[in-house]
């Protein structure tokens, strides 16, 4: 049984910074993958950056550059930073969780997931 928790959103002006946080309940034993997904109204939900078991980090072409996903084993918390914000990020960021090898940004490889934090960029 797992729960995540979503921290860390905001508001926040063009080329801002922010910070979101997901913590997790209980991480299952095995190989685990965790991501980050976002939502915009209107539009379906998107992969953003992705961490494998092993450490290896896949990101969304538009957050590449801009996005840093990490974590802490040992606080079972994941991170991602965003810098240099546009108002096209603007949407609802979601942590989830999966298992497996290899998960990257596939959606129906998670299947715990967060309730959501909202970012808002403004110009």
């Amino acid at each position: 049984q797992v729960q995540l928790v979503e921290s860390g959103g905001g508001s926040v002006q063009t080329g801002g910074s922010l910070s979101l946080s997901c913590a997790a309940s209980t991480i299952p034993y095995g190989s685990v993958c965790m991501a980050w997904f976002r939502q915009a109204p209107g539009k379906e939900r998107e992969g953003v950056a992705s961490i494998e078991s092993d450490g290896t980090t896949t990101y969304a072409d538009s957050a590449k550059g801009r996005f840093t996903i990490s974590e802490d084993n040992a606080k079972n918390i994941l991170y991602l930073e965003l810098n240099s914000l546009k108002t096209e990020d603007t949407g609802v960021y979601s942590c989830a969780l999966g298992s497996g090898r290899k998960c990257g940004l596939f959606d129906p490889a998670y299947l715990h997931w967060g309730q959501g934090a909202q970012v808002t960029v403004s110009s």
